[in-house]
């Protein structure tokens, strides 16, 4: 197939199965190829660890964050890459939410990682303390082997 738009590049993003030619997609400009890499389950987890530095925007970032989290051949090393950069954006301020619950439903992941975003700036165990007492102070606890649920103290 010849890569000659956009289009064609998002084409091959979801469709191809060989990991060589998905991880040199992963080079390419645009962010939604980098999503359908993320999503396509034949993506190594070289790739995806390269993809989990790519930034582009607050929405694109955070949605990529998220596919690379809910990845089937997310390993330990990619997820704690995403861990990292979720980590950056909450402090930044940013609102990766989803990723954080991605996270929270892997069992490669301790709880007590998970719990720390709740900490930063943008974490919302942070925002609901700044909000006051009356909310109470949510914490995450796996209810379900493998699942996170938020409760309060």
């Amino acid at each position: 197939m010849s890569v000659h738009t956009p289009a064609d590049y998002l084409e091959l993003a979801h469709a191809e199965s060989d990991s060589a030619v998905l991880h040199r997609l992963a080079r390419c400009p645009y962010p939604f190829v980098w999503q359908a890499l993320a999503a396509n389950p034949s993506t190594a987890p070289g790739t995806l660890l390269e993809l989990s530095t790519a930034r582009d925007s607050a929405w694109n970032d955070n949605r990529l964050l998220r596919l690379l989290a809910e990845h089937p051949s997310a390993d330990h090393t990619v997820l704690r890459a995403v861990h990292d950069a979720v980590a950056v954006k909450l402090a930044e301020g940013e609102r990766p939410y989803a990723a954080v619950l991605a996270l929270a439903g892997r069992t490669e992941v301790a709880a007590a990682e998970v719990r720390q975003l709740g900490t930063l700036r943008g974490g919302f165990c942070a925002s609901a303390q700044s909000a006051g007492p009356a909310l109470g102070a949510p914490y995450l606890t796996r209810a379900h082997p493998g699942r996170l649920q938020v409760e309060r103290s």
